[in-house]
């Protein structure tokens, strides 16, 4: 087997309706598209939002509210899955890496460490922010706190 004879399966592939080509056919005249109207006038495509002349869905709901340019994203990583990292793989020092090779990240987040669960483990964490409550709690077992930019 090779390039020159693949084909697909039996069955599989249907020819295609032709329209418009002749009264024989049993699709000619107004080739399935009914009588007069846009929809049946060549080059026709409807507009999106577009409600038939009556005023579209997006211009009767009035706007509101706005979105901060500014506004940092932060992914956020509870100390309880911190603890089961370090467990699962023996790590004394977890860092932004670490996270994005478990799959806990992406490569572009930031992450922020949230105080949720307990922490038993000295553990010295690299982070980009880091929630009072999770410092406190890294802190209480002797651990490091490492802000990143």
């Amino acid at each position: 087997m090779d390039l020159s004879n693949l084909k697909p399966a039996e069955g599989t592939v249907k020819k295609d309706r032709r329209l418009g080509r002749g009264e024989g056919t049993g699709r000619g005249g107004t080739s399935t598209r009914g009588h007069k109207g846009q929809k049946s006038r060549s080059g026709y495509s409807k507009k999106v939002g577009f409600e038939g002349g009556q005023m579209p869905l997006q211009r009767r709901v009035p706007k509101y509210g706005f979105t901060n340019l500014n506004r940092v994203e932060y992914k956020g990583i509870n100390i309880s899955t911190l603890q089961a990292l370090a467990e699962k793989k023996n790590l004394d020092v977890i860092k932004v890496e670490t996270m994005i090779n478990a799959g806990l990240i992406s490569k572009k987040s930031r992450v922020k460490i949230l105080a949720k669960g307990s922490l038993d483990k000295k553990l010295e964490v690299h982070a980009h922010a880091f929630s009072k409550a999770a410092i406190e709690a890294i802190e209480a077992q002797k651990g490091k706190v490492v802000k990143i930019d």
